[in-house]
């Protein structure tokens, strides 16, 4: 008469365990692969998903310097038009 809660939750654990296990379906012709491939199936997915945040993070951090620098660029030569004027 009611409703079995732990089948269903059992099933949606089964279903993580299977998608987020540490073995990819289509590392069986790894040999063959490029060099990128074969580091993503030899190391965790953790650390390949960490080391591809990590670029992202400098990158972005690159960019502000670069723009911060340009700005005040810009406010000091405006600045200096402002005085002269």
């Amino acid at each position: 008469m009611g409703i079995n809660i732990q089948d269903s939750t059992k099933t949606a654990v089964d279903t993580l365990t299977t998608s987020y296990s540490g073995k990819w379906d289509g590392v069986e012709g790894i040999e063959q692969s490029s060099g990128f491939i074969q580091m993503m199936a030899s190391n965790d997915l953790i650390f390949v998903v960490l080391g591809v945040s990590l670029i992202i993070w400098f990158v972005l951090l690159f960019y502000l310097i670069r723009v911060d620098r340009k700005v005040g660029k810009l406010e000091k030569s405006l600045k200096e038009e402002s005085d002269e004027a």
